[in-house]
């Protein structure tokens, strides 16, 4: 069943719904008059629903791959359902001839009857197993092995809920790879079907554009009855050596192996100063600062007002990427966020497509275009990032966020609180530092956080935009000055 039959099904559930709580409310007698007034009632609840579900996407999800979550969201759908009916339908007629506990009838009829369509496709694929919970948060990026599964059977829905029973904290699922067209763009179990397996390596190469690295991809699947073009394109992977191919059905793929770990830090690797890993309990006592909690509301009220009145800027941005380098004109990377939550972190695009229109791969260099660097160079491109900031993801001012692959791993600390839209490193000299100098700055700075040192880092960042990056080698000094010291104090 595709997404538009899914959607169709659920209107009409939700029609059923509706003349159900009616029943119910008259104990199974219900008059004509009653019927009749209850038609302008339905019409107002197929219209709420039908924006309702498309918002909430809750018919994108695999029936028979259905969580928690998607309990979750379809009780929410329900209830806004349900009030956006009543308050249309009161707008119309004052509710006229329509009884008062019907409304609370419909939204529990509606939860019912999704969630039981939901769980007749579930028993009806794989009986008898249990529902597992769906996928957590990323926890921590770093010591996370990222895999792409390939199928969408009953073997590829013991994998996902395997990983989030057993290795929730080890093994990060970026999607699946479905057989069939009519899948892609869907849900199972919480993770998107992103392409066809035959697509392998170009959604690979997307993912890897968005901050998500994988390692491996598990064939969760009978490989002999996968096309030739898709057995081509994973034994493709296999061969190019950089992407493990792990077969479901001769290894599992879950426990850590001590050659994982070897390669997981490479001998010539940079070795952090020792002085990053101590001191974070005293940093721990930092974060649970009352500035936080002052900062995160002048961040919303800032934040929002922005919006408003960047929106023509935003909107004549917008329409430039678009005639530059072409729709969507947005671009997401996921990068680890308070307490190593990953977030999607929002720009404007800057850059071309990496393929031509015959499909030949084009150098980075001459993918960045005029109006691109005008926008890096303006930070306009930052802009979407207020949406961020409004969501609770970022503030204003805060640790630079990092990809994974990047964020130090002896310095955790960083990521206590909600990384900044711009920062202390970032006009002290920014891109111009070292990873380690960017550390130490960004230490200095939750330690010695206060409004007043936001505002200046403002300033300050206004002052950049005009004049460029230049670094503060003062601050650096100053920074690990505190930071050794700090260290020598723990030691005594």
């Amino acid at each position: 069943m595709g997404s538009l039959q899914a959607f169709a099904l659920e209107v009409a559930l939700v029609a059923a719904a509706t003349f159900s709580a009616l029943l119910l409310r008259d104990n199974f007698e219900t008059s004509p008059d009653h019927i009749a007034a209850l038609i302008p009632y339905l019409f107002a609840s197929l219209c709420v629903s039908s924006a309702v579900f498309l918002a909430a996407g809750t018919h994108r999800g695999l029936w028979r791959f259905a969580s928690v979550s998607d309990g979750v969201a379809i009780s929410a759908a329900a209830a806004a359902t349900a009030l956006g009916a009543m308050a249309l339908g009161f707008s119309y007629n004052r509710l006229e001839g329509v009884p008062r506990s019907l409304p609370l009838l419909q939204g529990l009829l509606i939860v019912a009857y999704l969630g039981g369509a939901r769980l007749a496709a579930r028993v009806g694929d794989v009986r008898g197993m249990r529902r597992a919970p769906a996928q957590p948060d990323v926890a921590a990026p770093s010591r996370r092995k990222t895999v792409l599964v390939v199928g969408l059977g009953r073997l590829a829905d013991l994998y996902l809920r395997c990983v989030a029973e057993l290795a929730a904290e080890r093994v990060h699922v970026a999607g699946i790879l479905g057989l069939s067209d009519r899948h892609v763009g869907r849900l199972a179990r919480g993770v998107p079907i992103l392409g066809l397996t035959e697509a392998a390596s170009s959604v690979i190469y997307a993912l890897e554009t968005h901050g998500v690295i994988v390692d491996a991809v598990v064939v969760a699947a009978d490989f002999d009855r996968f096309s030739p073009a898709a057995q081509a394109a994973l034994l493709a992977l296999e061969t190019d050596g950089r992407i493990k191919l792990e077969f479901l059905a001769e290894q599992i793929g879950l426990a850590l192996r001590a050659g994982d770990e070897e390669t997981a830090a490479a001998p010539d690797e940079p070795v952090v100063e020792p002085a990053f890993a101590r001191g974070e309990t005293e940093l721990e006592r930092v974060a649970g600062r009352s500035v936080w909690r002052l900062k995160r509301l002048l961040d919303v009220s800032i934040a929002g007002t922005l919006l408003l009145l960047c929106a023509p800027v935003m909107l004549c941005v917008a329409i430039g990427v678009a005639a530059d380098v072409g729709a969507p004109v947005t671009f997401w990377q996921l990068r680890p966020g308070l307490n190593g939550r990953a977030f999607k972190l929002y720009k404007f695009r800057t850059m071309r497509a990496a393929h031509d229109p015959l499909g030949r791969r084009i150098a980075e260099d001459n993918r960045l275009s005029q109006f691109g660097v005008f926008l890096r160079r303006s930070r306009l491109d930052e802009l979407p990032q207020l949406v961020n900031i409004l969501r609770g993801e970022m503030s204003f001012v805060g640790p630079r966020p990092l990809l994974a692959v990047d964020q130090p791993a002896d310095c955790v600390a960083r990521l206590l609180v909600r990384p900044g839209l711009t920062g202390w490193a970032q006009v002290k000299g920014g891109r111009q530092l070292s990873v380690n100098d960017k550390t130490a700055l960004d230490l200095w700075y939750l330690r010695n956080a206060t409004l007043a040192l936001d505002g200046a880092v403002l300033l300050l960042t206004a002052q950049m935009l005009f004049f460029g990056e230049r670094i503060d080698q003062r601050a650096v000094d100053a920074a690990w000055r505190e930071l050794r010291a700090t260290a020598r104090a723990d030691d005594v």
